[in-house]
């Protein structure tokens, strides 16, 4: 069983990550900027912000260890 949760946790993060990529290239494009611009920007900051949030929910709840890692 957990194979399969582990398959299909791979199989989502593969269909998020093109989704995510597909959708950077065709804000580029309508918004006229050049793709690399975009995927420095708003790309980056939304694979990071899941850290971010995490080790803000850490502080909050004054658990350090947690904000560390």
């Amino acid at each position: 069983m957990e194979w399969l949760f582990a398959g299909l946790g791979l199989l989502i993060l593969l269909l998020a990550g093109d989704l995510l990529v597909r959708g950077a290239v065709n804000l580029a494009l309508r918004l006229g900027i050049p793709a690399l611009i975009v995927s420095l920007t708003i790309v980056a900051f939304g694979t990071s912000a899941p850290e971010l949030l995490i080790s803000i929910k850490a502080i909050l709840d004054n658990a350090p260890g947690l904000a560390l890692g």
